[in-house]
């Protein structure tokens, strides 16, 4: 079977492409021609990913999931959210959203956060969604070298290291993109024969 990834970042590509082990055929973006800047004007994650995955199959016709996440953090109300990607502007500049977190929660003791993912899977037009979550911590300064976002400063509680300090299939097994790609995986494979 093949599916859509509706995204061209190579970084989560690579993760997914890691779990899905060759049990399906991924293709991202580039593989099918789709050079559009695919908008995502939601109020939220479960929004802003059903509108990406709807844009793929009602103009390519093909089986597509697309994901969106947020990193929520107590202390902020909830901040950055949906806004993550481009926290600290538009040119959604990791470092800059970095330094930006890390600026508000000075002197705040309060350092609970969750990422959280939504993926939106779209099939012959119909859509299931998969969340999920991973709770963790803000840490005080950057650690780690892998990874991307805002993993350098987010600790999961079942670690002592950031996301950034872990190798991928160790983030994998944890980490909010993985425990929803897993669901998404686990269905596939549940209707594969249907």
């Amino acid at each position: 079977m093949k599916l859509v990834f509706a995204t061209n970042n190579q970084h989560k590509l690579q993760e997914i492409k890691q779990m899905l082990n060759g049990s399906f055929e991924l293709l991202c973006l580039n593989d099918i021609g789709c050079e559009d800047d695919i908008s995502e004007n939601q109020a939220t994650l479960e929004g802003n990913a059903a509108e990406k995955s709807f844009f793929i199959y009602n103009k390519y016709g093909l089986n597509c999931f697309a994901d969106d996440t947020g990193l929520e953090i107590e202390a902020l109300n909830g901040e950055p959210g949906v806004y993550s990607a481009r926290y600290a502007g538009e040119e959604r500049s990791a470092g800059n959203n970095m330094d930006l977190v890390l600026a508000k929660l000075d002197k705040i003791n309060n350092r609970k956060a969750r990422f959280r993912t939504v993926v939106s899977l779209v099939i012959d037009g119909n859509e299931t969604q998969f969340e999920g979550i991973v709770d963790g911590q803000i840490l005080e300064e950057k650690r780690g070298e892998t990874g991307f976002g805002y993993d350098p400063i987010f600790k999961p509680d079942e670690s002592d290291r950031s996301f950034a300090e872990m190798p991928m299939d160790e983030k994998n097994k944890i980490s909010h993109r993985g425990r929803a790609i897993q669901k998404l995986i686990e269905y596939l494979i549940r209707h594969k024969g249907k």
